[in-house]
């Protein structure tokens, strides 16, 4: 027992001694305020995160959809993720004031990269997410990518690719430059005063302080996780679509075997929006519905017909359904395309169609063909617009959560998508340009002349260099005062 004993301590001292060695023992007289100290909170955050998404990853999506503890653990990994994103954004907004990056031009360089792999794994961890929120994120996520030209390399609508981006490939680049960042930062220390009128000295930085707030941030996460806890709305499913909104879905199945629906004229021809919409919606599932009721082929009857009869017959279709034509009697058309989209919508109705259309694409963590179906037929965007999700706001609003969760970071990017909806010739390609632009000023800012001037030129220095947080100000103002006494 003696031997555990000591073979425990030695572990443990040992651990100690390299915690420890990674500590910043000095630091300016303000660096032991919480707006100075606020990265080590963020390394907490990232812990928190990454210890309970690795408890979720281990027990699947069933448990964190719809099990209590499995709800409780999805709601800290929520909470977590919300105020890290929060501290990240103070910090930078801290060291642009004191304009830290003057004599930390990498350090700024790192932190900026970094800010923009949060915001990406804060959209990917949404989409994984499963539901209702997850199939709007994912789609208007899709055209954002698609809109700067990278749709083949990352689609959100393929959930198992994009599980891949959130859960190992965005993590060890952020470790790896997390810890970059650190070593760079322990190395000169925290930023001190680049101006002479800044008085400061250097003091023992209080480390029981910061694990207190650490101990404070915990447990915020935790009540936040309890009395808030993330929303969960069950995915749109096609069955659902075809049973509330019949007549939506076979005008869909005519303007997927027309190719005029939204997926077949995408603007951005790129993948994975290149396939064939009609081989994809109707030949394929049709098919499949022929050879298993035995019954006619009436896509066949319809592509068998001249041009001008396959017009008229599709132009008919349409208006039977617009004009709120029933199923039933569409079943007994003397139009083949009325009866095909009919039986297509009654197909889905019964819920084999998803199954067949998700078999097309081998995979069942690929909801490409399926989300895309539903955003063209309409009903997913009503079914969104319920609960308050639209494209204008990237789909980042909380189905069923509080009223004030929806992303402020991506407030400047919504109203340029509102602001820009009436010009015909701009979408996502234009605001995705917009949007790298201002990244790239964001990243280069410390080596551009003038502009990295204005924190300085605004004086917001004296945001977070003042009497509340320098000793030697508080006293020198006591001073003053002293003296006008």
């Amino acid at each position: 027992m003696a031997d555990t004993s000591k073979w425990r301590k030695s572990i443990f001292s040992d651990m100690n001694g390299v915690m420890r060695s990674m500590y910043i023992k000095m630091v300016p007289s303000y660096g032991n305020n919480l707006f100075f100290t606020l990265g080590i909170y963020l390394l907490e955050l990232f812990a928190i995160l990454a210890v309970s998404g690795i408890v979720m990853l281990i027990f699947g999506p069933y448990w964190w959809d719809l099990t209590p503890i499995g709800t409780f653990f999805r709601s800290v990994h929520l909470w977590a993720a919300e105020a890290f994103v929060t501290l990240m954004f103070i910090h930078l907004f801290v060291n642009f004031s004191t304009s830290a990056f003057k004599k930390k031009k990498l350090v700024w360089v790192i932190g900026s990269v970094m800010l923009m792999l949060v915001l990406l794994q804060f959209a990917f961890g949404i989409g994984i997410q499963g539901g209702l929120l997850s199939q709007w994120n994912d789609k208007a996520g899709a055209d954002l990518w698609n809109g700067l030209g990278l749709g083949y390399w990352i689609n959100p609508l393929n959930v198992g690719a994009v599980i891949g981006w959130h859960v190992a490939i965005l993590p060890l680049l952020l470790v790896v430059l997390m810890f970059t960042h650190y070593s760079l930062v322990k190395r000169s220390g925290i930023s001190k005063p680049y101006r002479k009128d800044i008085p400061y000295s250097m003091v023992r930085a209080d480390h029981g302080k910061m694990y207190r707030r650490m101990v404070y941030i915990l447990a915020a996460v935790i009540i936040f996780a309890l009395l808030f806890s993330a929303p969960y709305i069950p995915p749109l499913t096609i069955a659902q679509a075809a049973s509330s909104h019949p007549n939506a879905i076979a005008i869909t199945f005519l303007n997927e075997f027309n190719f005029s629906s939204g997926t077949a004229t995408y603007i951005d021809t790129i993948d994975p929006y290149t396939f064939n919409t009609r081989n994809v919606y109707v030949t394929g599932p049709y098919n499949s519905y022929v050879n298993l009721t035995r019954t006619k082929n009436y896509e066949s009857e319809l592509l068998s017909s001249t041009n001008y009869t396959q017009s008229s017959d599709i132009r008919s279709a349409f208006l039977y359904f617009a004009d709120n034509g029933s199923l039933k009697g569409g079943l007994n058309s003397t139009n083949p395309a009325t009866v095909m989209a009919s039986e297509l919508t009654i197909m889905a109705q019964q819920g084999t169609y998803q199954d067949v259309l998700q078999g097309e694409v081998q995979s069942g963590l690929n909801n490409t063909y399926v989300t895309r179906f539903l955003y063209d037929s309409g009903v997913l965007s009503i079914a969104a617009g319920e609960y308050g999700l639209r494209t204008s706001q990237f789909g980042m609003l909380r189905v069923g959560g509080p009223p004030w969760s929806i992303q402020y970071w991506l407030i400047p990017y919504n109203i340029l998508e509102i602001k820009t909806a009436s010009i015909p010739w701009w979408g996502d390609l234009e605001n995705g340009f917009i949007a790298t632009v201002l990244f790239i000023i964001l990243l280069a800012f410390p080596f551009i002349p003038y502009l990295n001037e204005l924190p300085d030129k605004l004086k917001l220095y004296k945001l977070f260099w003042n009497r509340f947080t320098v000793p030697e100000i508080k006293e020198r103002v006591k001073n003053r005062r002293r003296g006008n006494l």
